[in-house]
């Protein structure tokens, strides 16, 4: 006669049938992975193949703030070893505690001190020195502390698009434009490819120059945000994570670049918040030796700058 105790103890027939349920699922989870980094492997080495991009020496500071992550992004239409000047430069800012991401547009014409080089447009520190010195200017000019940084090459910049958006982002194009790049925009809402979407961000051939620009690339931005979070985009993380890491020189690591791209995709991320230098009402428009440039109050941008990211 079975005891209280034999009849409480699982049968060796739910136990088998416990450990067939467990192996399945850990089959299925192995599986997922293993497909995930074959996706990841196989867009990084496509990528690296069709790139040539240099390598950098990044000296990074850690923000005072242990909670925040300070990113360089440069955006390069440089070929090989030929980096020339940054085209687009902006500092991606990220709380890692509250998830708050904010995104700091630098103009390209701003009149800096580049330390070791003078006076010059900010866009010029790059050449003259790659990422680092672009780091060491925005330090000694607007006391911010940087630690990461991304330089990616524009002939990737359309094919990052398309892993994302194999068919397409929704832009709602603020004019016709057309000259000096290579497309036929139309205003109005439209679905733009990587490559129109790239030419889309560049245009600044009208009478608000580079001021319409940033804003488009923030628009941009943000549109890429949105379609991250997108249903369906977290099966292509691991695709998207390896052609972004093949088209970019970066020293962030890929498990960073990983978790902070799952706060985006799972929407965990608070809105992004957009900020400009200079600030209105803090520069004027002057010619000379450099052409036109951006003369600033530096005080004032730092300290704009400064409070923007501490709020």
């Amino acid at each position: 006669m079975a005891t209280r105790q034999d009849r409480n103890q699982p049968t060796k027939k739910k136990m088998r049938k416990g450990r067939t349920i467990f192996t399945v699922i850990l089959v299925i989870i192995l599986a997922i992975a293993g497909f995930g980094f074959y996706q990841y492997k196989s867009s990084l080495n496509a990528a690296e193949a069709d790139n040539n991009m240099k390598d950098f020496e990044f000296n990074g500071q850690k923000a005072e703030d242990v909670n925040d992550l300070n990113v360089l992004l440069i955006g390069s239409d440089s070929r090989g070893k030929d980096q020339g000047r940054s085209d687009s430069l902006l500092i991606a800012h990220y709380d890692t505690k509250s998830k708050s991401p904010k995104l700091v547009s630098i103009m390209r014409d701003t009149y800096v001190d580049i330390p070791g080089h003078g006076l010059n447009k900010i866009n010029a520190a790059y050449s003259f020195g790659g990422p680092e010195l672009v780091r060491q200017t925005i330090k000694e000019n607007f006391g911010i502390n940087i630690e990461y940084y991304v330089v990616a090459n524009f002939e990737g910049f359309p094919k990052i698009v398309d892993t994302l958006a194999p068919n397409g982002i929704e832009i709602d194009a603020e004019k016709d434009m057309s000259k000096n790049i290579d497309a036929n925009i139309k205003a109005g809402k439209q679905t733009m490819d990587g490559e129109t979407l790239l030419q889309y961000a560049r245009f600044r051939h009208d009478a608000e120059s580079d001021f319409g620009r940033v804003r488009r690339q923030q628009q941009v931005i943000s549109a890429l945000k949105d379609k991250a979070q997108s249903i369906g985009t977290v099966t292509k993380l691991p695709s998207l994570i390896g052609t972004m890491e093949g088209y970019t020189n970066t020293n962030l690591s890929t498990g960073m670049m990983i978790s902070i791209g799952k706060d985006f995709i799972l929407g965990n991320a608070k809105d992004m918040q957009d900020f400009r230098l200079p600030v209105d009402g803090t520069y004027t428009n002057v010619r000379n030796s450099h052409g036109s440039v951006l003369d600033i109050d530096v005080a004032a941008n730092a300290k704009a700058l400064q409070d923007f990211l501490k709020d």
